[in-house]
């Protein structure tokens, strides 16, 4: 068996597990045996692919291996990975064995909720190791659909219309991203769904790639909180229940950026470099307006959500720049705001647990009553706005540094747009974190508040690590995943 498939298998197994757990001790151990073993999983691979990195072997997909399916339309199981896999391989881990750490005491059904949310992580797994795309559209609809169940049952507020609203829109992409994938296997001619394949032949006419990278862009765009279709996630993370909005913020909206990457601009690079610049504005307002909707929100996690909106749009800007610098820092971005939105929201859930309320207005002094959640919320808040030694700097200065590469009026002008996202984003977090935690506590309920739970700690010390990690020493992983790039924005070297 190949290496990868232990990514499908050990949730797989976690399924079938869970279905004959009988009490909340079992079901608790499940998901920590589980969640645990993909971490090491991931760890393991990651070492690994460092190690065959070192022996010379930079750019090319190491562990591939293909058993065919369907053969009379070419589908097949086909798995690989190189350093952006990784990488979003380990991102997915940690914030799965977090989230089981966020879901520890969630009530009532607590087997069906850890059902649907280990058949989530599994789609999220099975795309990131896909190479054949018909297998990675069945991965991404897999992880798609438990988020209808997940936020309509257990999620708060509005879940109903939030749930309904979410699947809709992501579904109406994933109509738009069949219709993408069918159209590059049949203009390929290829006779294979494997995208390493179709890729390496490049024999898709510009003409068909001029109609089908945008139906692929926008496909997976959707998902991306790409604009004006970004409506869905605000909701969608307002009502989700706190594991959820970590796992979808943290992972699930990245294989929107993923998928841009690794289909549309790798298999389309014609029309990527003709039509890209209209995907580019999409994207830059997409950064400043969600920084800017932040700033105007009073519900914690609907300012996470529109700050999400305007980092995830960084991830597509920065692969529109199409050089290696810039699609390196979208890849890192990746990392970077998946570790800290999960933070985010964490933190969020277990405050909104105590008090019962997000809303800021009835928010203050609790650096007194919880301490500790409070450090934490305070640590979140400057990775998020780019301080130096945390993750947001690394990923940021990646981005804008290979934004500015371009040296054409055009390029030039929507990256000093984007970048004055910074600023704003400063301005919400450093007014949300003094009003939130500094000051006089008014409401006397709040200061019999109790700080964060064992359980609690657990999974905000890691994702704090993490964030530290990435900012302190990026080199290693900025090397993977900039060697990684090269096959795609080697494509685009013509337009420098």
């Amino acid at each position: 068996m190949n290496y990868l498939s232990i990514f499908v298998l050990i949730p797989l197994l976690m399924l079938g597990a869970l279905w004959l757990a009988r009490d909340i001790k079992q079901i608790r151990g499940v998901m920590l045996t589980g969640s645990s073993m993909l971490l090491v999983a991931a760890g393991v691979l990651t070492f690994l692919y460092l190690q065959a990195r070192s022996a010379g072997n930079t750019a090319e997909m190491l562990f591939t291996d293909s058993v065919m399916w369907y053969p009379s339309l070419h589908i097949g199981y086909s798995v690989g990975v190189d350093g952006i896999s990784v990488a979003m391989l380990l991102l997915s881990a940690i914030i799965v064995f977090t989230g089981v750490f966020a879901s520890w005491r969630l009530q009532p059904l607590t087997k069906e909720y850890f059902l649907w949310y280990t058949l989530l992580s599994m789609g999220v797994f099975g795309f990131f190791i896909c190479t054949d795309l018909f297998t990675m559209f069945m991965f991404y609809e897999v992880a798609l659909i438990p988020m209808y169940l997940l936020i309509g049952v257990w999620g708060s507020g509005k879940k109903e219309y939030s749930a309904m609203k979410l699947t809709l829109m992501l579904m109406g992409g994933s109509a738009f991203l069949l219709i993408g994938i069918l159209g590059i296997y049949y203009g390929s001619g290829a006779d294979t769904m494997n995208l390493l394949e179709i890729a390496a032949k490049g024999n898709i006419p510009v003409e068909q790639q001029r109609i089908w990278f945008p139906l692929t862009f926008l496909g997976f765009g959707v998902l991306g909180a790409l604009f004006p279709f970004h409506t869905w996630s605000p909701d969608g993370h307002a009502s989700a229940p706190t594991a959820v909005s970590m796992l979808h913020a943290g992972v699930l909206m990245k294989l929107g950026g993923y998928g841009c990457f690794r289909i549309a601009m790798y298999l389309m690079p014609q029309a990527a470099e003709e039509l890209g610049w209209i995907f580019l504005v999409l994207t830059g307002i997409s950064v400043v307006y969600g920084a800017f909707s932040a700033c105007v929100q009073t519900d914690l996690k609907y300012i996470n959500a529109y700050s999400s909106v305007s980092h995830c749009g960084l991830v597509l800007f920065a692969i529109l720049m199409m050089n290696r610098t810039a699609c390196t820092g979208a890849v890192l971005q990746m990392l970077s705001h998946g570790l800290m939105t999960a933070l985010f929201f964490a933190l969020i859930g277990m405050i909104y647990g105590r008090t019962h309320t997000r809303d800021i207005r009835e928010l203050s002094g609790l650096m007194k009553v919880m301490p500790f959640l409070a450090v934490c919320y305070v640590i979140a808040g400057l990775a998020n706005l780019g301080l130096p030694g945390l993750s947001g700097f690394v990923a940021e200065m990646t981005i804008f540094n290979g934004a500015f590469q371009h040296a054409d009026p055009f390029h030039r002008t929507w990256t000093v747009i984007a970048c004055c996202s910074i600023v704003i984003t400063a301005v919400y977090i450093l007014r949300l974190v003094g009003k939130i935690l500094y000051g006089t506590c008014t409401n006397k309920h709040h200061l019999t508040l109790t700080d964060a739970t064992w359980d609690e700690r657990t999974a905000v010390i890691i994702l704090i690590a993490c964030v530290a990690a990435l900012g302190i020493a990026p080199w290693w992983i900025s090397d993977m995943i900039g060697d990684s790039v090269v096959p795609v924005t080697e494509l685009f070297t013509s337009k420098f």
